[in-house]
């Protein structure tokens, strides 16, 4: 089973930022995501108060968890720890697309550190005022709920027209929203960033000691 984990945090990249990147790796890849998961709960939130995404994560076991960065898992450290540990002894096998590297139980502790220690250097850049909004981020739209139907419509090369026929919505505010999102991009996984040569070694290289 694949699964897209998404969850919103005021620091980071948006909802509809995160599926674009998650449908495009899926696409590249050749992944089939099976669910979607979207945890709404607030980015501040311990563990111990997401009781929905640890029940929906507890149930399942042997599965691909695609993810945009690894602060979606938590941006608490310690949180983060426990949710891979756990995850690790279910045999989950984690894409992290940001950084292009897949965590599974054979894995290297270095480079699963290392991750680690990229959220410890985010929170310590945090606190010192050096995090925002990224620069020209997008404001959510209504049409963010329909992204995966128009996604696989651009696939099938629907028209526009034919698409807001579908959706029951303006053509034209259907044609700007896709424009604006780059979504015939993202149906063909055009929009990730070159992996970057011996990525899993970057990662530990950053670690700040």
């Amino acid at each position: 089973m694949t699964i897209a984990y998404i969850r919103p945090d005021k620091h980071f990249k948006a909802i509809h930022e995160q599926l674009q990147l998650i449908n495009s790796y899926a696409m590249t890849n050749n992944i089939t995501i099976d669910d979607e998961f979207i945890d709404q709960t607030s980015q501040d939130k311990r563990l111990l108060y997401r009781s929905d995404a640890t029940k929906y994560l507890r149930e399942k076991s042997d599965t691909i968890l695609l993810v945009y960065d690894i602060w979606v898992l938590s941006s608490h450290v310690e949180d983060l720890v426990q949710m891979l540990s756990c995850m690790l002894k279910n045999n989950f096998t984690l894409h992290i697309i940001k950084q292009s590297v897949i965590i599974s139980q054979k894995s290297s502790a270095i480079l699963v550190l290392g991750l680690i220690d990229q959220l410890r250097q985010k929170i310590q850049n945090e606190s010192r005022g050096n995090i925002g909004r990224p620069k020209g981020s997008r404001s959510n739209s209504k049409f963010d709920k329909y992204i995966n139907k128009i996604i696989s419509f651009i696939r099938e090369e629907k028209s526009v027209s034919e698409m807001a026929r579908l959706l029951h919505v303006s053509r034209s505010s259907l044609k700007d929203y896709i424009e604006s999102r780059e979504l015939k991009q993202v149906a063909f996984g055009s929009l990730l960033p070159k992996t970057p040569e011996d990525a899993e070694g970057q990662i530990i290289d950053k670690i700040n000691c």
